[in-house]
């Protein structure tokens, strides 16, 4: 029997695994798949997940003690987001070559889970176009809730300090470069370094309020594609969440969001990033979050690149699997360099009664445009009130939330958050009725302020639409927008239309949205 603290080779334990008659329950085949770090053993409705013993710097499984206490962490983090997934550390007793799985003096631990089918893995999800704009929607809102009531770090730890959210940046150059060899790929890992750095201190008093603010928790840590399913009841579940390394636990909330939308434009899925960025937003309102986007997106897409760097060196791993983790790891050394390159934002603002098409236009204008950021007034209002999106106010015409100066400080919270956000390089669209040119004018002035771009974008149909699409949509009562037949009439008499000096650019269908994009495309490049 090995040592219990003493590192020893796995591959007559994992051998003997692969054998169906191992197991306590009914098992046809067996199913070997690895990581770098960890065995998974699919073996009838079951999977079972061994740490290898090995050490990496960010993490240290060379004792038997250690891979026990870690496998006891993996399963009280997961259940956090899928309980039904997460189901005990089994201790692993007998001999390497003849293991029992439970009981006796254990010589290996296993974390048992309930398999899924691994076409349910949403990267193969999204591959066969299985992937809906619904499915990213809800699980925006599933994270927006989980960073929402998961574990705030004490404000004396050290996690979240600015130095301490650098640190693990600064080793994945350190770890990736011993690994590469083409001088193309050394040029891009130096140059992602070096914006890395400037970055950090430009970033650093920002990175300060994060932690000030509340903002670092005890997350997920490794959010991506390949660590989410898809179930039968069409909802996303999300497992394998960092156990390993506090401080790639303990992290910005928004650095947790980060590698989502990394993954997504990784593998060409840009509208589903911009879905699920919009739709996270407006659930948990932190805008302050964003600037700090493309730090934590280069940061994430070089975690993966390292990753496939160790894999790619691993001489347990078959030759093909190594092929294709160089390959990756040179494809996200690229998608690193292209993340460090700015958007080119513009502010764009809408002009409309209820019903005449805004957030249904923006909402479509946003996902053709990378780092875009849309804020609702219907959303902000009540946000301004302590409510959810959702939430019914149940305010009367011209009161409460509706009240004049109710909506004078939504307009003024509508301002200052595209200010925000134009400061850090989002192209921003306003979603608001802006009925009167008083409200409008203040944007274009933020706009001529941050010298960008200024588009209003005025949305109209025919009254009678108008009266079909406001009455259907407070029946349904799944928006935000709170607006009946009542409000919608009030609103054609005292609308004030953008004059012809406003330059408005006009909008009826989805006809128009090819043409609204490359209009937009073609102002901002006039500009920039």
């Amino acid at each position: 029997m090995p040592s219990a603290n003493k590192p020893y080779d796995q591959t007559a334990l994992i051998g003997a695994l692969l054998q169906p008659n191992c197991y306590p329950h009914p098992v046809e085949t067996v199913e070997h798949l690895q990581t770098h770090i960890s065995h998974v053993l699919l073996a009838g409705d079951y999977a079972y997940k061994i740490k290898k013993p090995l050490s990496l710097g960010f993490l240290d499984f060379t004792s038997l003690e250690r891979r026990k206490y870690y496998c006891e962490e993996e399963l009280r983090l997961n259940r956090r987001l899928a309980p039904e997934i997460y189901l005990d550390c089994l201790p692993i007793s007998g001999e390497p070559a003849h293991p029992i799985l439970g009981g006796g003096a254990a010589i290996e631990y296993a974390v048992r889970m309930r398999r899924f089918p691994q076409e349910a893995l949403l990267d193969r999800v999204l591959t066969t176009g299985r992937l809906e704009p619904r499915h990213l929607e809800a699980l925006a809102r599933r994270l927006a809730e989980f960073h929402h009531t998961i574990a705030i770090a004490d404000p004396s730890a050290p996690f979240g300090q600015p130095e301490r959210v650098r640190q693990p940046m600064l080793d994945d150059f350190t770890y990736t470069r011993p690994l590469l060899t083409d001088p193309a790929d050394l040029d891009v890992l130096a140059a992602v370094e070096r914006w890395t750095l400037a970055t950090s201190e430009r970033l650093w008093p920002r990175l300060a309020e994060r932690k000030a603010s509340g903002w670092i928790r005890e997350c997920h840590g490794d959010l991506h594609l390949g660590n989410m399913i898809l179930t039968g009841a069409g909802e996303v579940t999300v497992f394998d969440c960092i156990e390993f390394n506090d401080d790639l636990r303990w992290i910005d909330v928004i650095n947790d969001l980060a590698f989502l939308i990394m993954d997504l434009r990784f593998r060409g899925a840009g509208s589903f990033a911009q879905r699920l960025l919009n739709t996270y937003l407006e659930y948990s309102g932190d805008f302050g979050g964003a600037p700090l986007l493309s730090y934590y997106q280069v940061y994430r897409a070089m975690v993966r690149a390292k990753i496939n760097a160790i894999q790619a060196s691993q001489d347990d791993i078959p030759g093909p699997d190594r092929a294709v983790a160089h390959s990756l790891c040179r494809a996200y050394l690229r998608l690193a360099l292209a993340l460090t390159r700015p958007e080119t934002p513009f502010l764009l603002i809408t002009h409309g009664v209820s019903g005449s098409g805004k957030s249904h236009r923006t909402g479509q204008l946003l996902e053709r445009f990378a780092g875009a950021i849309r804020i609702r007034s219907d959303v902000e209002r009540k946000r301004l009130f302590g409510l959810s999106p959702l939430a019914d106010s149940h305010s009367a015409l011209g009161q409460n939330l509706y009240a004049p100066d109710a909506s004078a400080r939504t307009y003024q919270r509508l301002y200052v958050l595209a200010d925000g956000l134009l400061a850090a390089g989002h192209p921003v669209l306003v979603d608001a009725t802006f009925m009167k040119r008083a409200h409008r004018q203040p944007f274009r002035e933020l706009a001529d302020r941050h010298g960008i771009p200024f588009i209003l974008l005025d949305c109209a149909a025919d009254p009678d639409t108008l009266r079909e699409r406001v009455a259907a949509r407070r029946a349904r009562g799944d928006d935000a927008a709170e607006a009946d037949v009542e409000v919608l009439e009030r609103q054609l008499q005292y609308d004030e239309p953008p004059a012809a000096d406003e330059s408005p650019l006009q909008t009826r269908d989805d006809g128009d949205l090819e043409r609204l994009r490359a209009v937009i495309g073609a102002a901002c490049s006039s500009v920039f």
